[in-house]
């Protein structure tokens, strides 16, 4: 007789290189205590429905609270000749309470087994990332609001723009991750419904209560058809997309990081805690956490390719392809609570110097964009005023000065609009607090969306 548990149509064995090429017990092992979970409440409702008798019931649920501690005391040891979790955990029941434990099986297949068991994995993982995101947000918040009135220099092609406030800039970031919050929250929405009960393919002919089984799994509701519910694998895809999206925030982030700790910036220090240095050069110190988490983003961008290519051409219904989901939807889980995790404590442990900043922010003829403001409001038409002040910048550029820097004699040579309240327009608090809509720069539109956020 076959050992294997679906045995009874072979003849002879499965090659051992095959067994090892096409089990999946090596990775998916960590779906173990999903699966037990759905087997149990999968075998309560067997016993509900009178398919088997609450004794057998009530055994089978004792077995696997056994095997459970087991797995967790290290007492169980996975086979590969048993393929996968579903298996090992079935042959393990067997063994413990006799033939009862095969009726476990009954009205279910691996196929929505599998379903549901990563289903039950990627909630809690998703509820996990949450918390990781919320954790960074508030890092972010901590920052913008410790330093409300640094000022920066704003860039556009890596070139000085227009200066604006730190706390403004952190916020951009917090920004990103509240869309990415939100997307999450949506993605747990829409994939929080059991598939289990769709059997292979077909459904099964047990008169079986699948309504019943979702509401003690925690699942809003049930899958709508046998086929999709199978074969579905948007769940995991849409999950690595968010994190693509999530990762490519984050590397932004990092390269930004790893400019202003550099010494030609010299605008943050991480804490070093963080950072590595030289195997021969004493005085390094490398911002490696951003740029392994900036390498990291290219890894779950990869992932996210695999799946999408893995699923672009499957027929209806399930097929041993898509035993090849899981490794890339865990590696992509365990990449970005790890980027997460150490990139909250990271931003809350930085350090701000601001003073550098304001230096770099007055650099650059970041206020030349006030200087056309101002003219326009003088009655010069905006095309004009910004010939004006590209001459103007021109001529310090020539004669080495800063536009705060120049005589009254010296604006008034470009325009003779230009009067003496020009000075109250160019310095980089002008500037700043000059843009007070909502979205803005100015220290009182941040105050406001800093306390919209505490709200």
């Amino acid at each position: 007789m076959s050992t294997k548990l679906w045995g009874g149509r072979f003849t002879q064995p499965t090659d051992q290189f095959v067994e090892e090429f096409t089990a999946s017990i090596t990775f998916d092992q960590r779906l173990y205590r999903y699966d037990i979970q759905g087997s149990k409440a999968h075998a309560e409702m067997l016993g509900r429905q009178g398919i088997i008798t609450h004794e057998d019931a009530r055994q089978i649920i004792a077995g696997l609270d056994e095997i459970l501690a087991d797995i967790e005391a290290g007492r169980l040891e996975f086979s590969v000749a048993l393929e996968d979790i579903h298996m090992n955990i079935e042959a393990r029941l067997i063994e413990k309470i006799g033939a009862v434990g095969g009726r476990l099986h009954t009205g279910r297949s691996r196929n929505d087994q599998v379903a549901v068991d990563i289903r039950l994995y990627l909630r809690d993982e998703v509820d996990s990332v949450l918390e990781y995101l919320r954790q960074l947000e508030t890092s972010l918040i901590r920052q913008a609001e410790n330093h409300l009135d640094v000022i920066m220099p704003g860039y556009t092609h890596l070139q000085t723009a227009q200066p604006v406030l730190f706390s403004h800039h952190m916020l951009a970031y917090r920004e990103m991750i509240a869309r990415d919050i939100s997307r999450l929250v949506d993605l747990r929405a829409r994939f929080n419904v059991m598939p289990l009960g769709a059997g292979a393919l077909a459904g099964t002919t047990f008169n079986i209560d699948r309504e019943w089984v979702a509401e003690q799994l925690g699942f809003s509701g049930v899958t709508r058809n046998s086929l999709d519910a199978v074969s579905d694998r948007d769940f995991a895809i849409e999950f690595c997309s968010f994190a693509g999206i999530l990762m490519m925030h984050l590397s932004r982030l990092s390269e930004e990081l790893i400019l202003w700790s550099s010494a030609d910036f010299d605008f943050v220090e991480l804490s070093d805690a963080f950072c590595t240095g030289s195997s021969i050069m004493p005085q390094k110190k490398n911002p490696d956490v951003p740029e392994l988490v900036r390498g990291k983003t290219g890894r779950v961008y990869g992932n996210l390719i695999s799946l999408l290519t893995l699923m672009k051409a499957l027929p209806l219904a399930y097929n041993k392809d898509m035993q090849e989901d899981k490794e890339p939807l865990f590696d992509t889980i365990d990449t970005v609570k790890g980027s997460l995790k150490i990139f909250a404590d990271m931003i809350a442990q930085m350090k701000i110097k601001g003073d550098n900043m304001r230096i770099a922010a007055a650099r650059g003829f970041s206020t030349a964009t006030d200087v056309a403001d101002y003219c326009v409001r003088k009655g010069l038409p905006f095309r004009q005023a910004h010939e004006v002040v590209g001459k103007t910048v021109r001529y310090c550029v020539e004669n080495n000065k800063q536009i705060p820097e120049l005589t009254l004699d010296e604006f008034r040579s470009f325009s003779d609009l230009i009067t003496e309240d020009i000075y109250d327009f160019v310095t980089l608090e002008a500037s700043v607090n000059a843009r007070k809509a909502t979205g803005g720069t100015a220290r009182d539109a941040v105050e406001n969306e800093l306390s919209r956020l505490r709200k």
